[in-house]
Formats: structure tokens, sequence, C-alpha cells
């Protein structure tokens, strides 16, 4: 019996994902047999110290890189073996991504740069899309600001714009990394609500990498990668709580497992 993604409730999954830099006795190997879903509607944190494959595994559940080994779904399309071409195609219609650095086109004001997923896949917003855009542009208090050019703008209004860019093709997963990372606290803390609102009250699925405690807790799930390998999946955690199991896996008396199972063997299909 096959069991896709949505059987799952899942956005994306990966099964027994492998990723091996370098051969020989150079080798690194960043991911180490990981298998894990991101749900759908829901804000995931996936932390871990620099070098633990948090990011090797966002870009590759993202299909921005190929693992060594292993399996990757994006809803019920697996994207292990697809070709570049397929792969583009793909994430410009169903992945949004917002980025430490923006990557706002600076030739582009806010508008044209929110609606450039419509324009490289050559096509215009229907009616229901543009209604969706002109009410994140209300929700971000993006509105005076569409006739701007990203250097005419602050860092958290050009975050907002990059968000508004992320959700307006409604994608089946939203990939953000270290979405705070050029931001002051007060800013980051606005950013991360409105990537909360988007899951609450739009049902957005996101998947969030970042080293911050107090940006992980914003999330509703946090995931804890360490040598390559998934060490806990807990739910809503404090700034606090996350901290201590970061020390903890650290000094190396975090538990060895998560009480929690990331995917039940039974339930990911060979």
């Amino acid at each position: 019996m096959h069991i896709s993604s949505t059987d799952l409730g899942l956005a994306a999954r990966v099964q027994q994902l492998t990723k091996t830099y370098g051969s020989g006795e150079g080798a690194v190997t960043a991911l180490d047999g990981v298998s894990v879903g991101i749900r759908r509607g829901e804000f995931t944190a996936i932390m871990g110290p620099s070098g633990s494959g948090k990011s090797t595994l966002m870009h590759i559940m993202a299909g921005l890189d190929a693992p060594t080994g292993g399996r990757a779904w994006i809803g019920d399309t697996e994207i292990t073996g697809l070709s570049d071409l397929e792969l583009t195609i793909l994430r410009r219609r169903r992945v949004g991504f917002v980025f430490q650095a923006f990557n706002l086109v600076p030739t582009l004001d806010a508008m044209a740069n929110i609606l450039l997923p419509f324009d490289l896949d050559g096509r215009r917003p229907s009616a229901l899309e543009r209604a969706r855009i002109d009410g994140l542009v209300q929700s971000l208090g993006l509105a005076s600001r569409l006739r701007h050019r990203p250097h005419e703008l602050s860092g958290g209004q050009q975050q907002r714009v990059a968000i508004a860019r992320a959700l307006a093709t409604s994608p089946d997963l939203v990939f953000a990394d270290e979405p705070t990372g050029n931001l002051d606290s007060r800013t980051g803390r606005e950013v991360l609500a409105l990537l909360q609102t988007a899951t609450r009250e739009h049902g957005q699925s996101i998947a969030m990498v970042t080293h911050d405690p107090v940006a992980a807790s914003h999330a509703d799930r946090v995931l804890f990668l360490g040598d390559g390998r998934i060490t806990a999946d807990k739910p809503r955690q404090s700034a606090e709580e996350i901290s201590a199991y970061m020390l903890a896996a650290e000094l190396g008396t975090a538990p060895a497992t998560s009480a929690i199972p990331v995917v039940r063997s039974a339930e990911v299909p060979a």
C-alpha cells in the first residue's frame, strides 16, 4: 500500500536522506539517514549548531541541492531524480523562499518584486491571486511603499516585501533561511509574528532554519539537528527551553533521541 505525503498531512518530507561532500578520507557527512516531515499548516523551526546539517536539509527539501542518498518529496511529488528544469518549475510554482539577505531585485519596485514569481512563470495573477496579494500588502503594511525600490525601504520593509513575494503564489511550503538575521530585535519579532500569522490565519506551511532560540520560540514545532541527524523533535518551546537544550547538546548531556517520533517507520512508504 502506498502512503502519500497528503495521507500523512505533510507539506514535504524526506526518507533516509544522506548527503556527503568530498570523497575518501576527506569526505564530510552533512546528513546521516534523516527521515522527517514538515506538517501542513504548521510553523517549524530547524535548529542546530554550525555544521549540524540544518541548511543542507533545507536546501535538499527545497530542491536547491541533490542528496547523496535517500528520497525527498514536496507534497506528493518526489523531487529526487527530477531534472534541473523540472526542479526550477516546481520551486517557482510550489515553494516560497525568505532569505536573510532579502534577495530583492534592486531595479524593481516593491510591487514588481512581489509579482516576480508570476513574471518568471510567464503569467499574470488570477483574480483570486490578485485579491490574495492585495490582502498580503494590507496585512504587511506595504500599501504606501509599493512604488519604492529596495534601497528606499528599511530592512524590515524589505523583508516584508520578501514575505509577500514568498506567499503570493500560495505555495505548498515556504522556506525561511535565518529571516531575522539582518534585522534589529524589534523588527525581527515583527517579521516572526507575520510568519506566525501566515500559518495560523492562512494555513501556510513554513520551515525556518535558525540558530536563534528567540526566533525558534515563535514556531509551533522545533527540530534539532546535530552531526547530520535529528536529535530532538519538540512542540512549541520557550527561548529558555531551547537555549537549555542547545547547551545540553553541546555538553553532551541532552537525551540521545526525542520522546516524540519524527515520522513513524510504519507511515513511510518504501
